[in-house]
């Protein structure tokens, strides 16, 4: 247990506000800083897509994920991820490009329980990365991570600024 000694008051860590910056539109929850826990699935997630170890993929893919990809398909779950992603691979293959990316950064993000009960964004925490491919494409993404899986994935494409 965390005490203060400033003043004489005790203090537990559960009595201090955690820090936060930031809003959900319409559901009066504040955003604050996530664990490094959820940047490691996603790391880990990153090395498996990479390297096509679909097995340990499928494993970080929770049964009813939703994942958007950046051309509009939509996968359920860990199988149909990895269909998407060996068919991805399989025309960048034919198209001579190279299989490969580099993570520019990734930090996660949590929101504040809610009074909804409908409210489906408190349960894990999202993660933020960005993706800098062999191409010079560049994918913005984000991870929802609960209980070390990945519930939600949503990603975007766009080239390099030439500014």
């Amino acid at each position: 247990m965390l005490y203060s000694c400033v003043s004489g008051n005790s203090v537990t860590v559960e009595s201090v506000p955690e820090k936060s910056n930031g809003f959900v539109m319409g559901t009066g929850q504040t955003i604050m800083l996530g664990s490094d826990a959820s940047v490691e699935v996603v790391k880990q997630i990153d090395n498996a897509w990479k390297s096509r170890d679909y097995e340990t993929l499928k494993s970080l893919v929770a049964d009813d994920a939703k994942l958007y990809h950046d051309d509009g398909r939509v996968s359920t779950g860990g199988e149909e991820f990895v269909a998407a992603i060996e068919s991805d691979y399989t025309e960048m293959v034919a198209e001579g490009k190279e299989w490969d990316w580099v993570m520019n950064f990734a930090f996660a993000v949590k929101v504040s329980e809610s009074d909804d009960p409908e409210e489906f964004n408190d349960d894990g925490e999202w993660v933020s990365a960005r993706f800098t491919t062999a191409s010079d494409e560049i994918y913005e993404e984000w991870y929802y991570i609960i209980d070390g899986k990945l519930s939600w994935w949503g990603s975007a494409k766009r080239g390099l600024y030439t500014e």
